[in-house]
């Protein structure tokens, strides 16, 4: 590659006041289209501070737009990005691999039987390090704010796979309310004893119970009709399809008439499920991670089905379960993430909803 600071070579027989005449000219013309750009450019939207402020509606999952003379590499990330075609020739090569190389059967009842022995596992190898503390949760979710806030009221906020506590702490943190409860609540044994352990534990505000969000008992603690909001990130895909119709159900049984229910998690397509090698798929978009534990990679209109309902009637042609929620939100967030150095292209694809109890 040649470098901006390369070597130009000298004038040669160019008389010194032609040299001259020259300078002046290509000054002017360099003024001139300095000029002409002023008045014409738009400043990429990157580099705008308009773009580049908190954004009021946190469904708009930024505002990084990657037009088609940007430089792919300026940035760490951009917003909105659909995969490019040789991506997605790729993705369904991989898919196809995975479906062709199964999980074997032994092996799938050894991971199904008992997911919670894997996921202990996870948090005795890995205990509060591995995962950074969710600190973005409330402006994705402004309830998180207004909940918090001195003059909220009583409020019992439901963390569903609380993990080890980089949601419930963040948001302790940033508490102001007297009056706030926080059941935090994992499947692992591990996990709640990660997050009992925790320096910031307080039982005046927060309460970490081992519960099994597709069991059929509800939270330690919590009746039905007691919760305000219930936080659901990156847990319901750890559970098994089979799982999902009870899930639904628990929540909707332990929220109050009218509660919300803040959810994210993986979608379909994205790099963590197109990187799944031979001998890691269960079923569609259902996969046994490197650890033990399970994860599922969701579509949007199938997620909206599950939580209003209409997925969870059985084959044998039973009646919509009563468990319902009016879909307020439900967005794709798609990035585009880049290794500068490597000049690699990572796409990304995460699901974020609202549901509200009917």
């Amino acid at each position: 590659m040649v470098s901006n600071d390369a070597v130009v070579p000298g004038p040669g027989p160019v008389q010194v006041d032609e040299r001259e005449k020259l300078a002046a000219d290509v000054s002017t013309l360099e003024i001139a289209e300095d000029q002409q750009k002023k008045e014409t450019d738009v400043p990429h939207r990157s580099h705008d501070p308009q773009y580049n402020q908190k954004r009021s509606d946190p469904f708009q999952f930024g505002s990084r737009y990657l037009e088609q003379d940007d430089d792919v590499f300026e940035f760490n990330a951009w917003d909105h990005v659909e995969t490019d075609d040789a991506y997605k020739e790729y993705a369904e090569q991989q898919f196809a691999m995975q479906r062709q190389a199964p999980v074997s059967d032994f092996d799938k009842f050894r991971f199904n039987s008992d997911p919670a022995k894997w996921w202990n596992l996870f948090y005795k190898n890995n205990t509060a390090n591995f995962f950074k503390d969710r600190k973005w949760l409330q402006q994705e979710f402004p309830i998180l704010d207004k909940v918090t806030q001195e003059d909220a009221g009583p409020i019992t906020l439901l963390e569903i796979g609380a993990g080890a506590g980089n949601t419930a702490f963040p948001v302790l943190a940033r508490n102001k309310n007297p009056k706030l409860k926080l059941h935090a609540c994992d499947f692992s044994k591990k996990a709640v004893e990660v997050m009992r352990s925790h320096e910031s534990y307080n039982t005046d505000f927060m309460q970490a119970d081992v519960w099994d969000v597709a069991g059929d008992d509800l939270p330690p603690g919590l009746e039905e009709g007691s919760v305000d909001v219930a936080l659901m990130v990156f847990i319901f895909s750890a559970l098994s399809p089979l799982q999902w119709k009870k899930a639904v159900e628990n929540v909707y049984r332990v929220l109050k008439p009218g509660g919300e229910v803040c959810f994210r998690d993986y979608g379909r397509g994205d790099l963590a499920q197109v990187r799944f090698k031979k001998g890691r798929y269960l079923e569609e978009n259902f996969y046994i991670r490197g650890d033990g534990t399970r994860v599922y990679f969701f579509e949007k209109d199938e997620l909206a089905d599950i939580w209003s309902g209409k997925l969870n009637a059985s084959a044998e042609g039973e009646e919509q379960t009563t468990a319902r929620f009016d879909i307020e939100d439900l967005g794709v967030d798609r990035r585009l993430l880049v290794n500068r150095a490597k000049k690699l292209k990572m796409y990304r694809c995460w699901l974020q909803g609202r549901f509200r109890k009917i």
